[in-house]
């Protein structure tokens, strides 16, 4: 006998329910649904509108990622840049060691720290604008080749966009979120249905019980052995 399986993907449950409610308002189809049917429609209208919510936040934070690594890109460039020449200056004598504290940074440490992060990022960039207006407070000559006005317009870009990159992440695990408790209600719904509408054929033929229970959308499948079964008898017709 084929066994039936609930839809395990949104567009399928929502085409279950559909094809059952479109049935049940159909002349033949009363008395087998014993649902509330306007319950059932406001049911499948909130999850399709659930499933168009949760696409145009993952679409838009798809779009506004694009825009954001390249601002990452840019921040980490300039920021290991301006590292990279203090260390230079710090070398030629130009900038005292010691000056280097004001940046966070080792005094005999003259590798770029890891930039791989976006919190990284955030970290060092922070750092080394307020680092260079405290060096430039106390008398010092600004660093040229990238300034820091460069550094922090590249920077300041990027902590935008990252924390509107952070909302979008969350308005979309929010929406998520909703469609997956959704999920449940009409997994829940498309069971009781189901049964509901296998119960009302209980008393057909097997072949035409099947048949009639599909028209109100239960989806059936075969086992191994069964499909095994048929290939063979068609092979042998």
């Amino acid at each position: 006998m084929p066994y039936r399986r609930l839809p395990n993907t949104d567009n399928a449950r929502i085409r279950a329910l559909k094809i059952a409610i479109e049935k049940n308002n159909t002349l033949f189809g009363q008395d087998v649904i014993q649902l509330d049917i306007r319950k059932l429609e406001t049911l499948l209208r909130n999850f399709e509108n659930a499933q168009v919510r949760y696409r145009t936040s993952l679409e838009r934070q798809a779009s506004a990622n694009k825009k954001f690594q390249k601002l990452v890109k840019s921040a980490r460039l300039y920021i290991s840049h301006f590292i990279q020449v203090l260390n230079f200056c710090v070398i030629r004598s130009e900038i005292k060691k010691e000056h280097k504290q004001l940046y966070n940074l080792e005094a005999d440490d003259y590798t770029v720290p890891d930039l791989i992060s976006n919190d990284s990022i955030l970290y060092w960039g922070e750092n080394l604008i307020k680092g260079e207006q405290l060096r430039l407070s106390q008398g010092g000559a600004p660093i040229y080749n990238p300034a820091i006005a460069r550094v922090n317009v590249a920077f300041s870009q990027f902590k935008d966009a990252y924390f509107a990159q952070k909302t979008h992440q969350n308005t979309t695990n929010r929406e998520l979120e909703t469609l997956s408790n959704q999920r449940d209600d009409i997994d829940y719904v498309l069971a009781t249905l189901w049964n509901q509408i296998e119960t009302a054929f209980a008393n057909l033929p097997n072949k035409e019980r099947i048949e009639r229970c599909k028209e109100y959308g239960i989806v059936y499948y075969l086992r191994r052995e069964e499909k095994e079964k048929l290939e063979k008898e068609g092979e042998n017709n």
